[in-house]
């Protein structure tokens, strides 16, 4: 492939520009809080965040006559601009080799488990939708000469239904929407920390930020309002929950936002976990032809001895060669597949080694060195589906980096524009946690519990206990629009909201007595706690007892900062000291779930085996049976339910709830349901209209 494609369209491809932000926006007033005077700004709808989904949710808003605003605290900087794996992805509905429909891709969308059957459904018959309306704003995808999209298997998908632009598809989908809402005249307010959700008469009324170029004599914090009739959470997942991340630095999601204003969540013990090169230097998921060129993985101590380790685990070197493969298309740890040899086997060793106090690379210059009696590395001893995909794609080249430049040298180039080099030296990785899978509770419309609330993208926990890589880039396509249809036929969005917004002085006071400088835990020290705690106790491997020291130490940990306050560490840092202390209840809150759904007898399921003594699978290795990590295997009744959870004061509540069905054998009948349609009655409207006082014009 290398040989086919100039430098110069590689370059284009991995170097993506982002457009250029219009001069703030003055606000609409400034109003008194306690001693404090507010900048006000008023918008229809306010979707908080400026990735892919919040971004498609502010398009589908405008063009439907909306008066609607993004508020984000670094434009174009989460998670989609920024990071990648499977948010390469989005899933196809078109004819597939084997012939495939739109209740095939849901039942494989779902097939996980603990997710709704409509929602699947919704994302199967959108993906078509959301993929043409991305190559019509100028999305690349790739197709052949006569107009199929090419396609590829990923992760828990047989069919191969994702296509991609290369390692950049999530940054270039961003980037073609922010044009399009620039284009539209979507105001963005940059550098803008959404902080409290502000609620009157159980109905969304604004929300409080802090910017810190808003910061006065007047307005010590920088706090900014936002007055709207309807507001899009679409900031994407709690990538800082965990000390081992693959996220970008800084990505808070809204799940602690959503917590202080009363929000349904759910999901909240699915996660994925998988290999990528950590956020301290270039943080990105090694999955696809990293893996699939079978790269020599091993570990360094720190006397810097190497140690082929995945031969302490696979029983020839071919078992090992064929399972580092499948890992491209296996990435995210999945307790199962540690079971007889499979690939999430790589993934427990690699843990191992690292609580060991040893560091893993993957060097693309050397082949796997053998196993201990087993025959050396070569292409022609790999398992046959392993062998018949690198024949299909002509990588015979000797070397892990010449197999690489030649299936996808896009990969090399992206490593290269932040001065790593991966065709010299050895790239350092870890197993990484890189996706919330729960979040938000939403129905079929992207609604939440809180009416005028809607959420999008990762905050919304739409994606069950496991889900088809690039699945959830789909998702957040489909639903921002279903979102943007229904704020446009609700009118919510047509006018700003009048008048003063009830209960902000309120807010502002309770936010100023927790900021206390010199008496309050230090930011820093919420930071070590909360990521040192999930990583430890709540990734890959979770053992019953550690996880309930955790949640009483979350607990208490929450309960001292109601007493004592957060410390921001200096001026300029009082949105990121709100955002650690929503990311100590976030971490309660999942901690809570992930309690709760094990002493109810949970098993092992797409991110964490249940580590057991009495569990009924026990992982093997070439030197013996791995005792420490004999897990319990999943409840197909699981399946059928999900966890939902809500603070309610400082207390957090859990119960189930049963999937939401539907008749996938049930056909629509034009001519009884086109009045829905005309009348507006598929949106569902009576549910959630503000009172008659508060109707926007």
């Amino acid at each position: 492939m290398s040989d086919r494609i100039p430098q110069r369209i590689l370059d284009a491809l991995t170097d993506v520009p982002m457009p250029r932000l219009p001069e703030p926006l003055a606000p609409d007033d400034t109003i008194l809080c306690g001693d404090q005077r507010v900048p006000l700004y008023r918008c229809g709808a306010l979707v908080i965040g400026s990735g892919a989904a919040g971004l498609r949710a502010a398009v589908e808003i405008r063009r439907r006559g909306g008066d609607v605003a993004i508020a984000t605290q670094s434009a174009w900087g989460g998670t989609s601009a920024c990071s990648g794996s499977d948010k390469q992805t989005l899933h196809t509905a078109n004819t597939a080799d084997a012939g495939d429909d739109y209740r095939a891709m849901a039942q494989a969308l779902r097939a996980g488990g603990a997710m709704d059957a409509d929602t699947a459904y919704i994302e199967a018959v959108g993906s078509v939708r959301a993929m043409a309306s991305l190559q019509y704003l100028g999305l690349p995808l790739p197709q052949d000469r006569l107009g199929g999209t090419l396609r590829y298997q990923t992760d828990h998908d047989e069919t191969g239904r994702a296509t991609s632009c290369g390692p950049r598809t999530s940054r270039l989908m961003v980037k073609v929407l922010a044009e399009e809402a620039l284009h539209l005249g979507t105001p963005v307010h940059n550098h803008t920390t959404a902080v409290r959700i502000l609620v009157d008469g159980g109905r969304v009324t604004g929300v409080l930020a802090v910017r810190p170029r808003s910061e006065s004599a007047e307005n010590p914090h920088g706090f900014v309002l936002f007055a709207c009739n309807a507001l899009v959470l679409a900031a994407g997942g709690p990538g800082e929950l965990y000390r081992d991340s693959v996220f970008p630095n800084g990505c808070f999601g809204s799940l602690g936002l959503a917590l202080e204003a009363g929000l349904e969540l759910v999901n909240l013990t699915e996660s994925q976990f998988g290999i990528g090169t950590r956020r301290e230097g270039f943080p990105w998921n090694l999955s696809g032809t990293y893996v699939q060129v079978i790269p020599y993985i091993y570990s360094r101590d720190a006397e810097g001895a190497e140690h082929n380790f995945l031969a302490d685990y696979y029983r020839s070197t071919q078992e090992l060669a064929s399972n580092v493969f499948r890992k491209g298309y296996q990435w995210p740890f999945h307790a199962e597949r540690m079971l007889d040899f499979r690939s999430s086997l790589v993934d427990l060793a690699i843990v191992r080694e690292g609580q060991k106090g040893r560091r893993v690379f993957m060097d693309f210059n050397r082949n796997p060195a053998p196993v201990p009696g087993s025959a050396p590395f070569s292409l022609d001893r790999l398992d046959p589906d392993v062998a018949a995909y690198l024949r299909a794609a002509g990588a015979s080249q000797a070397l892990p980096i010449d197999r690489l430049r030649h299936m996808n040298p896009l990969a090399i180039e992206l490593y290269r524009r932040y001065k790593v080099d991966i065709a010299a030296e050895p790239l350092e990785f870890a197993v990484n946690n890189q996706h919330m899978n729960g979040g938000i509770a939403v129905d079929t419309w992207g609604r939440t519990s809180l009416p005028g609330v809607y959420a999008v993208g990762e905050a919304a926990g739409t994606h069950g206990a496991t889900r088809p890589g690039g699945s959830a880039l789909n998702a957040g396509q489909v639903f921002g629009t279903r979102v943007g249809e229904h704020i446009g036929a609700s009118g919510f969005a047509r006018t700003p909201p009048a008048g003063a917004v009830a209960g902000a002085a309120a807010v502002v006071a309770e936010i100023c007595a927790l900021l206390r400088p010199e008496t309050g835990v230090p930011v820093q020290d919420i930071r070590t706690e909360v990521q040192a705690r999930m990583s430890d106790a709540a990734g890959i491997l979770c053992v019953p007892e550690d996880v309930s020291t955790a949640l009483s130490e979350a607990r208490a940990l929450n309960a001292r900062l109601c007493q004592s306050g957060v410390a921001p560490r200096r001026k300029g840092e009082v949105g990121r000291a709100l955002q650690w202390r929503q990311m100590a209840l976030a971490s309660e809150a999942v901690l809570t779930a992930l309690d709760t759904y094990i002493a109810g007898g949970g098993g092992s399921r797409g991110a964490r085996a249940i580590c057991d003594p009495a569990g009924e699978a026990l992982p093997q290795a070439r030197t013996g049976p791995l005792a420490d990590v004999r897990f319990r295997k999943e409840r197909a009744a699981d399946k059928t339910h999900q966890l939902v959870l809500r603070m309610e004061g400082e207390a957090m509540t859990v119960k189930a709830r049963p999937n939401r069905a539907f008749d996938a054998d049930s056909r629509a009948f034009f001519e009884r349901d086109w009045p829905d349609w005309l009348t507006g009655a598929v949106f569902d409207l009576e549910s959630d209209a503000p009172a008659a006082a508060d109707q926007p014009g």
